[in-house]
């Protein structure tokens, strides 16, 4: 395994899948392989976490980031509870907490059920369990979920995209579903590997990004870009770089505190994301300046990675992060650069 993030081609695995059926055959083969086995952040191997990240993202955006949340789940279990999960599950983290519709969480005879409707639910019908946020007593907790019980019903037509179709993020109803809890109230967003976390989904735009670069690499390689293209492909082969190193930085300042305490875990995530975006963002900009529409038009496997990466970037939430960002650095001393 590398020391460092890169991309290694393969002509024998399949790429850009166009449903979820493909989706879910790929994981499985991937859960049997052990490609999802991936070490835990903090624990001294995190850019091998990363690299493993960037290439399944890089043969399938839609595989990558379906797989980045399996791997998220069993870093949260590990991390909360110090368990492992079965052999043969796919893991979903469905954590997104929008006002309405609610999912609440209640104690009934000894056990806890969860009622209500949860939004934004990756992979809902292709995961066999998913840690879910639901709330209790007005606080959110973190809960296990077998998603194979008759309480959890996946709502139908409730997932529109285009981009990321495949990933199967629609809706998903409980009706007194059993549910574990998983610690205590706050436990699942204070704690380091949150943030360390919320890197592993950049390791996975960056993977895409480098997919969707390879068709003006292509090109280049077979003497069809001008002198403009090269231009392109020069800015591109910059900004993937810049990616690559922040990633790689971020993932030795993390395996040398893993427990945060310098205090840096939340400004590393946000500024290490916002650099990756920058660089997977200007990478389909000048793809698509340098070679025009026809790869998006004529190239399936291309025009549905641009798809998948333009929805998948929105995980981000844009300048409404960098002002969280800045405001995480703004009463720092101006020395705060230097710890990574």
């Amino acid at each position: 395994m590398s020391a460092s993030i890169s991309i290694e081609p393969s002509d024998t695995e399949p790429r850009d899948s166009t449903s979820h059926n493909t989706v879910a055959t790929q994981l499985l083969a991937a859960e049997q392989a052990g490609a999802l086995d991936l070490p835990l952040p903090g624990a001294g191997h995190t850019i091998e976490r990363w690299h493993g990240l960037a290439q399944l993202s890089y043969r399938d955006t839609v595989v990558g980031r379906l797989a980045e949340a399996h791997a998220d789940a069993v870093a949260i279990l590990a991390e909360i509870t110090g368990r492992s999960i079965p052999n043969g599950s796919l893991w979903g983290v469905w954590a997104a907490q929008p006002p309405r519709p609610e999912l609440n969480a209640t104690r009934r005879t000894g056990r806890w059920v969860l009622d209500g409707r949860k939004l934004w639910c990756s992979g809902a019908t292709i995961c066999t369990h998913a840690l879910v946020t639901a709330l209790c007593n007005g606080d959110w907790r973190l809960f296990a979920v077998d998603l194979r019980q008759p309480g959890v019903q996946p709502v139908p037509d409730t997932w529109h995209a285009v981009g990321m179709s495949a990933s199967d993020s629609g809706a998903v109803d409980f009706t007194a579903a059993d549910a574990e809890a998983v610690g205590e109230a706050g436990d699942y967003i204070d704690r380091a590997g949150f943030w360390h976390g919320a890197i592993g989904v950049a390791a996975c735009w960056y993977g895409s990004a480098c997919g969707v670069a390879e068709v003006l690499h292509s090109a280049a390689a077979r003497g069809r870009a001008d002198e403009h293209a090269l231009a392109h492909l020069g800015s591109v082969t910059s900004e993937l770089r810049g990616a690559a190193a922040a990633l790689e930085i971020a993932a030795h300042a993390i395996d040398g505190d893993p427990y945060d305490r310098g205090g840096q875990a939340r400004i590393r995530a946000r500024a290490t994301r916002a650099l990756v975006e920058q660089a997977a963002s200007t990478t389909m900009d000048r793809v698509g300046r340098a070679l025009g529409a026809g790869p998006l038009c004529a190239d399936p496997a291309h025009a549905r990675r641009v798809a998948d990466l333009t929805v998948y970037l929105r995980q981000s939430h844009a300048e409404r992060d960098l002002a969280d960002l800045g405001r995480d650095v703004a009463g720092k001393d101006f020395t705060w650069w230097h710890n990574r």
